[in-house]
């Protein structure tokens, strides 16, 4: 039996540890907020002895959480980042976890989890992402490798981010307007009709809901594009909207 420990059982966390129960793996869990379910006495003994560690926290406890395990890590294990980050901040989970003697995989989740859970797809890179793809794969993951090592998945997640973010700041604006002007319901039909309601609502609604943590999400894709050589215009802008969502 596949042994899979989950780090953080937050509303992602708690899909993938469903899903792969369902699918015959053995899963433990942790969070460090008592109110969610967790079964393993600690985060250490969450992971002691699992061939797949998924942490799936905020990208601000990502490093914690890393640095809170890597001595109950070792070699054959897998250890994989799925939070939203830099690629900086992935490279820097790996430089933690390698050591140990375990592998380290970038994973960047490119949908919302809930109503994928684990199907949501994904890309993976870094010494662990084989590994990760052939043990979670046949148990339902929908990952795909691709060539680099820690922070490319999590690069090519950051530039879609520009796009659905900037889409996302852009209907919630002209929503914003056609309310004042009195023409809402025209205009979010309208919209609707152009990019389909379900990927309307989930923008809006998704800006509303997750604006805290896709503001970490932007101002690391500003960074990315600064990076680049790229102004980020439409990342600096998609920013300072979720920012006001915050407020």
């Amino acid at each position: 039996m596949v042994e899979i420990a989950i780090l953080g059982v937050g509303e992602a966390g708690a899909c993938y540890a469903d899903d792969l129960a369902a699918a015959g793996a053995h899963v433990r869990t942790w969070d460090p907020d008592g109110s969610r379910s967790r079964t393993a006495a600690s985060a250490e003994d969450a992971v002691r002895g699992a061939d797949v560690v998924l942490s799936v926290n905020a990208a601000a406890a990502a490093l914690d959480a890393a640095r809170g395990v890597a001595g109950a890590l070792g070699a054959g294990q897998v250890y994989a980042d799925l939070n939203t980050s830099a690629p900086a901040l992935k490279r820097e989970l790996a430089a933690i976890v390698e050591p140990t003697g375990a592998s380290f995989a970038d994973v960047a989740l490119l949908a919302a989890v809930p109503g994928r859970g684990l199907r949501t797809p994904a890309f993976a890179s870094g010494s662990g992402a084989e590994e990760l793809a052939r043990v979670l794969g046949p148990l339902g993951m929908a990952v795909e490798t691709i060539d680099g090592g820690a922070g490319a998945a999590a690069e090519r997640k950051l530039l879609r981010s520009v796009f659905m973010k900037g889409m996302a700041a852009a209907a919630t604006e002209s929503l914003e307007a056609a309310e004042a002007a009195g023409c809402a319901d025209w205009l979010h039909d309208d919209i609707a009709r152009e990019i389909g309601a379900p990927l309307l609502d989930r923008l809006v609604e998704g800006s509303r809901l997750h604006a805290r943590r896709r503001v970490h999400e932007m101002e690391a894709a500003c960074e990315l594009l600064a990076d680049l050589g790229v102004e980020p215009r439409v990342a600096a802008a998609a920013r300072a909207s979720l920012e006001e969502q915050v407020r």
